[in-house]
């Protein structure tokens, strides 16, 4: 069987056990709660003094403030670094996460060789993106990394696996196996316990990973043995990962492809989860528009659907806001989602309207929330079902951003691991 080792053990970064609280080192991805400040504001107070994660990285709600926040951020890294960061090499961690909803999600933590990843669109690399990269979120996030000695993993990558042959096994308790790390996690976010692969479980998971992308597998699942293998889809922490690619393309650039080989940034940390994982759902991610009339949105929508001629099927967006909610029925769309459809409005929508703008958001209730402001409106729309996922995106290439989120924004990734990449 050819290997195609884009997946490997990584020099995993954890502090010690016995001198940090666990519950208050482990912070929630930074691409959470982008319009709520309060939720970070909540972390700070619960976080106090103590060591964590909230302090060595940026929470995108303050991406205006990334120039006076970043020496500090610099400077705890230096700090977590000699203080309470210890080294486990070779590494691979299994991860039970408890979600909000008291089901537990199975990973592996491992790293990536971005060699082997392309977020364009029409791809054809063994990692892909699921949806759209937007280049000019990408600059920023490198300037972020640029001057950074650590990196911590949020990005979840995809595999399908019907079988559940490669990471399901990892979990049999008749093994016994060194702790990670088990703690309750900060603000709602439920519980996470990881232990250590032995060495054998490790070659185990590289040889099962291999398997899902033979030509007899691709048959079996997609009908098709020429197709390009997929063996990871991004499922969350698309820019992240982008942005950890373009920065090692700026670094090969100037070191060149041969010292390049070797650099720790070659490599992201990334945590691989089974999209047939029965605690893994998809739910939608709401679009609310901000600096507008929603009165005006709202003729600009039925005038946009209206004008329609697809042959996809019919759709539906529920408007919402400080007004009565109304449905919007797409009768003809082009796209074959909705939130395709809608996306598509509101890019028009903003190109012509400069004061006016979008944020992406998880969750009903948040986005009710948002939407009450008087120049606000929010977009309600059913999600994608994930057994669309990978065939989607190997036969249409990327989804249209920010269509899907797996689970809700409290069972997100929390900043746990360390790798430098300096």
């Amino acid at each position: 069987m050819k290997s195609y080792a884009c997946c490997q053990a990584a020099d995993i970064l954890l502090p010690a056990r016995q001198t940090i609280e666990e519950g208050k080192w482990a912070a929630i991805a930074c691409d959470q709660f982008t319009s709520e400040p309060h939720y970070w504001e909540a972390a700070d107070r619960l976080v106090g003094d103590a060591p964590s994660t909230l302090r060595i990285m940026l929470p995108e709600v303050y991406l205006n403030e990334t120039a006076e926040r970043l020496p500090a951020i610099h400077a705890a890294m230096k700090g977590a670094l000699a203080d309470h960061l210890i080294c486990h090499n070779n590494a691979m961690i299994a991860v039970a996460r408890t979600q909000s909803d008291g089901r537990i999600r199975r990973g592996l933590v491992a790293q990536i060789d971005l060699e082997q990843y392309d977020y364009r669109k029409g791809s054809t690399a063994l990692i892909r993106a699921t949806e759209g990269t937007v280049l000019e979120r990408i600059p920023p996030r490198v300037a972020v990394r640029r001057d950074a000695l650590l990196e911590m993993p949020h990005v979840m990558l995809l595999i399908d696996d019907p079988d559940a042959t490669v990471l399901e096994p990892l979990f049999e308790e008749s093994i016994p196996h060194e702790i990670a790390y088990d703690t309750d996690l900060m603000l709602g976010g439920g519980h996470i316990k990881g232990h250590f692969l032995t060495a054998e479980e490790q070659s185990r998971v590289l040889r099962t990973l291999d398997a899902l992308i033979t030509p007899e597998a691709m048959t079996a699942r997609y009908g098709d043995a020429t197709l390009a293998p997929l063996l990871f889809a991004v499922g969350d922490g698309n820019h992240s990962l982008a942005t950890a690619k373009a920065s090692f393309e700026e670094i090969k650039a100037a070191i060149g492809e041969e010292a390049a080989a070797s650099h720790p940034a070659r490599y992201a940390l990334v945590e691989i989860v089974n999209l047939h994982d029965k605690a893994l759902s998809f739910e939608p991610i709401y679009r609310v528009m901000f600096g507008v009339d929603p009165t005006d949105v709202l003729e600009s929508l039925r005038a946009y659907v209206a004008n329609l001629s697809g042959t996809a099927a019919p759709q539906n967006v529920r408007c919402i806001g400080a007004f009565e909610a109304q449905d919007v029925v797409i009768e003809r769309p082009v796209q074959q989602l909705t939130v395709g459809t809608l996306q598509a409005f509101i890019d028009e929508y903003l190109s012509t309207h400069p004061g006016a703008s979008v944020d992406y958001i998880h969750g009903v209730e948040s986005t009710s929330a948002l939407a009450s402001k008087p120049d606000a409106i929010g977009f309600l729309f059913d999600g994608m079902e994930k057994s669309q996922l990978f065939r989607t995106v190997i036969y249409d290439g990327a989804l249209p951003r920010k269509t899907f989120s797996m689970g809700h924004a409290q069972d997100k990734r929390y900043y746990m691991e360390c790798r430098k990449i300096k």
